[in-house]
């Protein structure tokens, strides 16, 4: 401890003699929790930590692979870890103490969204199905079991009263069974606005196509399921399916309630300002803008140093949106 603070101290020391101001938070660790190391989000928080080593001064970022967003909204709520992947939705939830989180309300704020997971409702071009109202009695898989896919996939299908004969299981065993016209089609997250390699895998053998959300359910699943974000996906030439639009949600990084914010503050500020670090982890990153796709795709309150750095980057934040 007193050598933490010796070396705190000397950094503040050169820093005032070099005419620089000291950072007016203290000397200190930080800890990300992440998700699986098999996985590209864990691979981006890497990124992110040698970024801010980098970056911001006095202080140190490592990352723990952990079991994603509710076990990384435990854990900061333990003070466990310091900054966590969480989905957008689920941080809603967490925030406002419903679903899974009646009780046991969750006080961590939204540092950023990084990534777009919108829910593609992907099915065989031959079997016909047109709307999601067709998928009624079609054998069909919500998402892969135990994910966030096949929870809020259920949730949306029962809002808008559609029953398929829900067919559950891996994603090899439903690509697999797909392929053979033994499963309709299923609910696969994005790779942004791209199709996943699953999802590429399956069009490669079976034309396939993209079923979206209409503007009666659109405005339905906005009144009763705000956790949700509504994205409009653009057209994939290559595989010849048009535009639509359907409900998804952002990955970003949330805090723990007692995260000193000037430091959060640094940390947003080296994030939304970086056009190298992340985007060498995360191809999909490139040449996004971070601040704007914080705000399109944010559905519960800002931490209030995202919300300072926003302002003064003259970005509006909504009401909503604030803490």
């Amino acid at each position: 401890m007193f050598k933490k603070i010796m070396k705190g101290l000397t950094v503040a020391t050169l820093l005032t003699t070099a005419g620089i101001s000291a950072p007016s938070y203290a000397a200190q660790d930080i800890l990300i929790g992440s998700t699986s190391a098999s996985s590209s989000h864990y691979g981006y928080f890497v990124a992110v930590s040698k970024l801010l080593n980098d970056k911001v001064p006095d202080m140190k970022s490592s990352v723990a692979e952990t079991g994603a967003t509710l076990d990384n909204l435990r854990r900061l709520m333990r003070n466990q870890v310091d900054i966590g992947l969480v989905t957008t939705n689920t941080l809603f939830e967490a925030n406002a103490g419903i679903g899974g989180f009646e009780n046991r309300q969750v006080d961590s704020k939204l540092l950023w969204i990084y990534a777009l997971a919108p829910q593609n409702v992907v099915v065989r071009a031959d079997s016909e199905v047109q709307s999601l109202e067709q998928l009624k009695g079609q054998s069909f898989n919500p998402g892969i079991r135990g994910s966030s896919t096949e929870a809020t996939s259920e949730k949306v299908f029962e809002l808008l009263s559609i029953k398929p004969e829900m067919v559950r299981g891996s994603t090899s065993d439903i690509v697999s069974a797909i392929k053979d016209n033994r499963v309709t089609g299923y609910v696969k997250s994005g790779a942004g606005l791209k199709l996943d390699a699953s999802s590429q895998d399956i069009a490669a053998q079976t034309p396939i196509n993209l079923l979206g959300l209409n503007e009666s359910q659109i405005a339905l699943l906005k009144e009763k399921l705000p956790q949700l974000s509504i994205v409009s996906v653009p057209e994939n030439t290559s595989l010849s399916l048009t535009a639509y639009t359907t409900w998804g949600f952002g990955v970003g990084a949330s805090a723990k309630p007692s995260l000193d914010e000037e430091l959060a503050y640094q940390i947003v500020k080296a994030v939304m300002e970086d056009t190298e670090y992340q985007s060498t982890a995360m191809a999909s990153i490139k040449g996004q803008n971070l601040a704007e796709m914080t705000l399109q795709y944010a559905t519960s309150p800002l931490h209030p140093a995202t919300v300072r750095y926003l302002t003064e980057k003259g970005y509006d934040v909504p009401a909503s949106l604030k803490p």
